[in-house]
């Protein structure tokens, strides 16, 4: 088969079907600045089916590009700058105790039924 024939007969039909409006590459529908019509053959249902889903999944994928925005990164620092008030309270609160090798030693306190099987086996890792 000759190069020619190949066109004509698998290449041209293939050109042709690329141009059709759902095949365009998402660069060419982006820079696409009119709404899609369909004309003539092409308007049946299924393609105006189609073109319903592309709306509602572009509606959809707004929404939540703006519900990530607007809700989710706001909430996100929110958070974070809570739980540093509560860390730095915390370590506030620790500021008014006595140092730990002062504190009182009551026999409820540092219970060990089995030694640590490091050092001495009295005291912990930390």
């Amino acid at each position: 088969m000759s190069q020619r024939h190949l066109f004509r007969g698998v290449l041209q039909p293939a050109a042709r079907f690329s141009r059709l409006p759902a095949f365009r590459t998402p660069l060419q529908t982006r820079l696409a600045s009119t709404e899609i019509k369909l004309e003539g053959v092409y308007d049946n249902e299924f393609n105006r089916q189609r073109l319903a889903v592309k709306k509602h999944a572009a509606e959809s994928a707004d929404l939540w590009r703006k519900l990530c925005i607007y809700v989710c990164i706001p909430a996100v620092i929110l958070a974070g700058l809570n739980a540093w008030n509560l860390w730095n309270e915390h370590w506030e609160h620790w500021e008014h105790m006595p140092p730990l090798e002062e504190r009182i030693q009551y026999p409820y306190m540092n219970i060990r039924t089995k030694k640590f099987f490091w050092g001495d086996g009295d005291k912990t890792l930390l």
